[in-house]
This record gives structure tokens, sequence and C-alpha cells, in this order.
């Protein structure tokens, strides 16, 4: 691993560029400003939607793609939309009603905007990027689980360990960095990926080095690479320094 070439760097946001309060620190916008100086690509590849992660891509003046919902979007550095995956309306009309009949906090996630706790009139007439689920009871979020692995169209993961988040089947973060470098001339052994939960496994483990944060599920330590600081000791930080700047 020592004299590997990393050229495109994906981070995750929360539990990983973001501390506990949802900022970035100084150490990880300094490692980050010092690569792309060096000509790196760096990639946020986030659970999150276009609009809540945007602002953060612009405050670091990142100069590349941006990876959203798990996968489900792709834009490019002028905010245009290049990729995007749907969930039919069907599942989610299911698995708002499976929410219901679990009574578990939800949220759905359209091309337009977030839904919490409550969806629109009508669901078929929307288009769908992801659906998530949300409970404190272990077995509650097993039985979801095992009813949602009873459908051959959904991607199954989590962004924390209370939680289940469902994608499109075949969508998932590193399918999404794998058209990133298409479109920029590379391959997935120029990829340092770096998470802390299920939905960052897939980019993790295709990357050719997988960086788990100190705070990230015990999984995703056990099939990373590499395992850096948590999210509140600059662990992007200093992943970045030790696998990127020094060589």
């Amino acid at each position: 691993m020592d004299n590997i070439d990393i050229k495109l760097v994906a981070l995750d946001m929360d539990g990983t560029l973001l501390n506990q309060k949802g900022e970035i620190s100084e150490g990880n916008r300094r490692a980050i400003k010092e690569a792309e100086n060096q000509g790196v690509h760096v990639v946020l590849s986030t659970g999150r939607a276009f609009a809540t992660c945007n602002d953060f891509a612009k405050s670091m003046e990142l100069q590349s793609y941006l990876i959203t919902v798990n996968g489900s979007e792709i834009y490019n550095n002028d905010g245009d939309l290049v990729e995007r995956h749907l969930v039919d309306s069907e599942s989610i009309q299911w698995m708002w009603e499976l929410s219901q009949k679990h009574g578990t906090y939800f949220w759905a996630t359209s091309s337009d905007q977030v839904y919490r706790d409550e969806m629109p009139e009508k669901i078929s007439d929307l288009k769908w990027l992801k659906f998530g689920f949300n409970t404190n009871d272990d077995t509650i979020r097993q039985l979801i689980m095992d009813e949602l692995r009873t459908k051959a169209n959904l991607e199954i993961s989590n962004s924390s360990p209370t939680n289940i988040e469902v994608n499109a089947l075949g969508v998932n973060k590193a399918k999404a960095i794998n058209r990133v470098c298409s479109m920029l001339g590379l391959t997935m052994d120029h990829v340092m990926a770096v998470g802390d939960s299920l939905n960052d496994l897939a980019m993790i483990q295709e990357a050719k080095l997988g960086v788990a944060m100190g705070n990230a599920q015990q999984i995703v330590k056990d099939k990373s690479d590499w395992i850096t600081s948590n999210n509140q000791e600059d662990g992007v930080a200093k992943a970045i320094r030790k696998w990127v700047l020094s060589n």
C-alpha cells in the first residue's frame, strides 16, 4: 500500500467528513485543499440529497463531481445532473406502509425534496430516490429488514446503526464512483474511499484503498484496509495526509 497513487478521494459526509456538530473542521478543510492543489479529485459521496450537501461542497470550493443519495444521483461541478436512478413509487408506497405498520420514524427522498414523517398525498406523482427507516428497537428493525429482503428490487444499507436506507437495486456509492472515474479517465485503482456505515461498505471494498473512520461500524472496520481517527479528531485529514499528501 505504500506506493499507491491516489488520484481521487471519495468522502462520506455524516460520521466521516462532518464532526458531531455537523461541521467540517479546519484540519479537514486544509488537507482537502492541499490534495486538490496537487491535482487530486475530492468527491463527496453521501446519503444526503443535493440540497443538503451542495453548500458544503461549495464552501470547500471542490472542483469535481458530487455523488448524492447513496449513488442515486451524480452532479457535475456546475450543479448539473449527470445521472439519476429511481425507486419505483409502488415500492415507496409499500415501504411507507411498512413504517406505519411498525411505528417507526421514516424519511423519503424525492427528486425535489426530503419528506420526514409525512408523505405527499399522491406518492405516485413524484420521482423517488430513497426511503429510510429509523428505530431504536432492534427487534422491529430486524423485522423490517426481513420484509425488505423479500423484495428483489431493493438495495439495503444504513447510515447509522439504528436506521435502514433503501435505494433501487444496484445503486450504491461504489457504482457511482466507478461512473465518475470513467468520466475522469481513472479507475478504482486510483481511489481512496473513506466512510463509517454500511452505505459506505461497497466503495470501501472496491476502492484501491478503503479507509474506515475510528467511529465506524465494526463491519466497516473489518472490511477496510486501514482505520483512521474518528470524526471528532480530523480522521479524514489524517487519512489524506498519510496516503495522498505523503506519496
